[in-house]
C-alpha cells in the first residue's frame, strides 16, 4: 500500500513551535493530510517522552500507534539534534535525524548522551560531541539505529551549509560516515539540485516537513509502497535499499519558495540570484551575504543542471492546499474563511494530498471555484512564478500567472521529466 511519511517533526517543546502540537493532534492532522506514517519527534525531551510513552502503544516491530485508537496513523520515534564540536579553531554546529526502533532504545541513547547537554531546554537539544560520536551513540544504543543529516544545505546548521565548511558527508562523519544512508534535502533544494553533487548519488534523498506547527505537516514527505503492517525495518530498508519499486517519489516544496535558496540579506531586503550575480557583498551594508542553498550547491556541483543519477527516485512539487487558498482568496492562510474552504474541500475529496494531486481538476472547480482549480493545475504542472525565498525570508508564490518583482524564477510551463 501506498504510506505517505513525514519523519521530521517537532513537538510543543522544540523552541519556537506551536503549543497545539500533541500527539492526538498529530494524528488528527495526519489523517487530513493523508499521512499514514509520523516521526514523533523531540523523544529527548523528558517531558516529550514521557507523553510519547503515555499516549503511544508499541505494536513489536518498532512501529507505534496511538493508544486506543482505530485509525492506520503509525508512528517512528525521532529527534533532531544539533553537535557542535571544534575543528582547529572553527566551531562546527550540525543538525541531524535520528530515529529508533523503541523506548528501551531511546533510553539506552538518552542515557548515552544526557551528559553532553541540557535535554530539558529544548526538544532539538544542542549536544557537545561531533557528528561521528553521535552516530557512535545511536548505534551504540541500538544497531538498528537511523541516522542522517537533517536540512543538509542550510547555511547555518546543515551538514553541507556554507557555515559548516565541509564538501562531503565523508567529511562530516568521518569514520562513522559508513552508517549514513540518506540525506534530507531541506525546503530549499530539491533532488535535481542534489543530483549535481555526484558524492551523493550513494544516498537516499529524503524530505520531510520539519513541522513547527500542525499546519506544516506534510509540506515535504516521502511516498513508500509498504505492506500493511510494515515494521520499523521495512521503512529502514526502503531508506537504504533506495528501492525506486518501493520508495516511489518525494513531495517537494518549490525550493524557491525555501526561506534559504538565493543569497541575500533580511534587514537590508535585498537578495540576488547566484547564478547570474557573483558578489558576496551587500550593496546595501558592505557585509557579506548569507550564502544560501543554489550558491553552495553550485560551489560543490560536479554536475551541470539536468543530470539524473541511476536509481534515483522521482518527485513532485507541491504548495500546502491552505497556503493556494489563501493566495486565492487573498487572505491569510488562518482565517476562518480559509479554513472553512479548506474543509469542504477535504470533505469533498478525503485528504490533502488527494486535492494536490490526485482530484480531478474540474470537480476541484465546482466545490471551490474555478481560480482556486486554476491554482492547483498551475502548481502541478509547474506553471507558476516565485520570488526565491533568502536569509530566513520564504520566497513569494504567484499562482494564477501574475509577474513577481523583476528578481523571480520562471517555474517551465511543461512538466518536467526531472520533477515528475
Amino acid at each position: 500500500m501506498k504510506v505517505i511519511a513525514d519523519l521530521h517533526v517537532h513537538s510543543r517543546y522544540a523552541m519556537a513551535c506551536s503549543s497545539s502540537i500533541n500527539i492526538r493532534s498529530m494524528e488528527s492532522t495526519a489523517l487530513t493530510k493523508g499521512i499514514a506514517l509520523l516521526g514523533t519527534g523531540d523523544f529527548t525531551h523528558p517531558e516529550w517522552l514521557a507523553e510519547l510513552k503515555s499516549e503511544l502503544e508499541e505494536l513489536g516491530n518498532g512501529v507505534l500507534k496511538v493508544r486506543g485508537s482505530t485509525s492506520k496513523v503509525r508512528f517512528l520515534l525521532s529527534v533532531e539534534i544539533a553537535t557542535t564540536h571544534n575543528v582547529g579553531n572553527a566551531s562546527k554546529r550540525i543538525h541531524h535525524c535520528i530515529m529508533l526502533p523503541g523506548f528501551d532504545a531511546v533510553d539506552s541513547f538518552i542515557d548515552r548522551i544526557s551528559v553532553r547537554g541540557s535535554l530539558k531546554s529544548d526538544g532539538r537539544p544542542m549536544l557537545s560531541m561531533s557528528p561521528a560520536e553521535l552516530v557512535d551513540a545511536a548505534t551504540s544504543a541500538d544497531s538498528k539505529a537511523f541516522v542522517y543529516p537533517a536540512h543538509m544545505w542550510t547555511p547555518f546548521f546543515g551538514a553541507l551549509g556554507q557555515y559548516a565548511g565541509y564538501s562531503s558527508l565523508k567529511e562530516v562523519y568521518d569514520d562513522r560516515e559508513k552508517d549514513i544512508y540518506a540525506g534530507e534535502t531541506g525546503l530549499s533544494s530539491d533532488p535535481k539540485m542534489n543530483w549535481r553533487v555526484s558524492s551523493l548519488d550513494k544516498y537516499a534523498l529524503l524530505s520531510n516537513s520539519d513541522m513547527h506547527s500542525l499546519a506544516k505537516m506534510g509540506r515535504e514527505a516521502n511516498v513508500f509502497e509498504l505492506s500493511e503492517n510494515f515494521s520499523y525495518n521495512d521503512v529502514i530498508n526502503v531508506i537504504k535499499d533506495k528501492d525506486g519499486g518501493r520508495f516511489s517519489k518525494t513531495i517537494e516544496f518549490y525550493p524557491e519558495e525555501g526561506k534559504y535558496h538565493y543569497d541575500g540579506h533580511r534587514d537590508c531586503h535585498f537578495s540576488i540570484n547566484p547564478d547570474v550575480e557573483k558578489s558576496r557583498i551587500c550593496p546595501v551594508c558592505g557585509k557579506t551575504l548569507v550564502i544560501g542553498v543554489l550558491h553552495r550547491v553550485n560551489d560543490l556541483a560536479d554536475n551541470p543542471p539536468g543530470r539524473k543519477p541511476s536509481g534515483a527516485h522521482p518527485f513532485i512539487n507541491l504548495v500546502p492546499l491552505e497556503e493556494i487558498i489563501a493566495y486565492v482568496m487573498k487572505k491569510a492562510a488562518y482565517s476562518v474563511a480559509v479554513k472553512a474552504k479548506y474543509d469542504d474541500l477535504i470533505s469533498r475529496f478525503g485528504t490533502e494530498f488527494n486535492v494536490l494531486s490526485e482530484a480531478n481538476i474540474d470537480e476541484i472547480g465546482s466545490a471551490a471555484g474555478d481560480k482556486i482549480a486554476e491554482a492547483v493545475s498551475n502548481v502541478r504542472d509547474n506553471r507558476i512564478r516565485i520570488d526565491p525565498g533568502y536569509n530566513g525570508v520564504f520566497g513569494k508564490l504567484y499562482l494564477l500567472g501574475e509577474e513577481g518583482d523583476g528578481n523571480q524564477q520562471a517555474r517551465s510551463r511543461q512538466k518536467s521529466l526531472f520533477d515528475r
